[in-house]
């Protein structure tokens, strides 16, 4: 009977073409032949071994990194698993993502989901290798920011030394051999299918997780402001960051407390970057990635956030990430600048009319003005609610024990 069930394992493309066109459109075809375990505001997700999979173990021969086609998967009972195959111990998360886990924000939206499994689930509940897909293409890293927001929330999977990303590396060879994992979690979505409170509750685990590694104290943090410009080099860029800098240091000085710091998110480390958001009562920026480290601020924290010319008609949903993230981590969005000019580089001027869709690729990357006017008093209004709101914190604090609890529940690290 063994032997029937091990020759009667059949493996099946990881990348089902039949959804191929529709991925985006509620179905994937990652993994196609087993529904997702999908639970009220919750992650969906596949679990293995377990009913859904009637007790049989996740196999993969999945280690082609070009085409995710030549990649496959199948279901196995414990005592008949494949020819050939190598059962890995411990707990595999096995994710799939739709674009990359360089970008910390696209990389981001693949996780959040795990964490938010490991966090229904329970601290022990902690991978001891990771598997990445891309397109059903097997990928060897995640970006360093990413990999390390995962070091601090999960420790290195039980073996110390960081968290293993495995490529199969010495198990498979060119005759294909088998893996199966012990227990594997599979995520074929983003985070969207999670309710806003389920994300706002990773979001403060990730931000506990981060301090907690980063050794970040928020003692004596006190009644001050603290406005960070998170500025970019290159696209996206101020044409001119002194005098957009001199804008808000200028209205900044003009409340008591308020203090400015100006940083490039490309020469910060993961943890200088916890550190600095995590003093960041409002934060200045330009559209892009580097907004994602906003959760590391304390909840109800404000972001200003600007864009050049031509995206508002042009870039499609993808402009509002931001917006949206501030929501699920508990951000004030304080709205965005839009350049209404374009830049007037040579390079960045585009010969079809602003609103046809071939002028993106050259908007995209332009450099945004500033207007001195607008930029001061929408900055002190910002400085006035921050400084309103910080007032009545004040106010509402009784005890010194009190005002400690307050500050860890309002930055998420009242974890537990």
């Amino acid at each position: 009977m063994v032997t029937k069930l091990r020759d009667s394992v059949t493996f099946l493309p990881l990348k089902d073409l039949r959804f191929a066109e529709t991925a985006l459109q509620g179905h994937t075809w990652f993994m196609s032949s087993m529904h997702d375990t999908h639970e009220e505001g919750e992650v969906q997700y596949q679990h293995y071994p377990s009913n859904s999979s009637k007790g049989r173990l996740l196999c993969i021969k999945g280690r082609d990194n070009h085409d995710g086609a030549w990649n496959s998967y199948a279901f196995a009972y414990p005592d008949a698993l494949p020819e050939n195959a190598t059962l890995l111990r411990g707990l595999t998360f096995v994710s799939y993502n739709h674009y990359n886990y360089d970008n910390i924000w696209h990389g981001l939206s693949a996780v959040v989901p795990f964490v938010g499994w490991h966090r229904r689930v329970g601290e022990c509940a902690v991978p001891t290798r990771w598997v990445l897909y891309h397109w059903g293409e097997l990928r060897s890293k995640m970006g360093v920011w990413l990999q390390t927001l995962m070091e601090a929330t999960f420790g290195g999977g039980g073996g110390g030394g960081g968290i293993k990303i495995e490529t199969f590396e010495g198990m498979m060879n060119e005759d294909y051999e088998v893996a199966c994992f012990e227990e594997a979690v599979v995520m074929r979505h983003n985070e969207g299918g999670m309710s806003r409170e389920r994300r706002i509750e990773v979001y403060d685990l990730l931000r506990c997780k981060a301090r907690v590694f980063c050794n970040v104290s928020m003692e004596g943090r006190g009644a001050n402001i603290g406005l960070t410009m998170f500025m970019r080099t290159g696209a996206r860029s101020f044409r001119n960051p002194t005098v957009v800098i001199e804008i808000f240091e200028r209205e900044c000085a003009k409340v008591e407390g308020c203090r400015v710091k100006v940083a490039y998110s490309n020469n910060l480390t993961f943890c200088e970057q916890v550190s600095l958001m995590s003093y960041t009562d409002i934060l200045v920026s330009p559209h892009g990635a580097q907004l994602t480290n906003m959760f590391f601020m304390d909840k109800n924290s404000s972001v200003m956030e600007f864009f050049p010319k031509g995206w508002l008609k042009l870039a499609g949903v993808g402009q509002y990430v931001y917006h949206w993230i501030a929501s699920w981590s508990g951000m004030r969005h304080q709205g965005a600048w839009r350049d209404p000019n374009p830049d007037p580089d040579p390079n960045q001027q585009c010969q079809y009319p602003e609103d046809d869709r071939r002028c993106f690729t050259i908007y995209k990357s332009s450099k945004i003005g500033h207007n001195e006017t607008f930029f001061a008093k929408w900055v002190r209004n910002v400085l006035n609610e921050v400084k309103k709101n910080k007032q009545e914190q004040k106010q509402s604090q009784k005890t010194p024990a009190e005002t400690k609890l307050q500050q860890l529940q309002l930055s998420g690290c009242a974890c537990g």
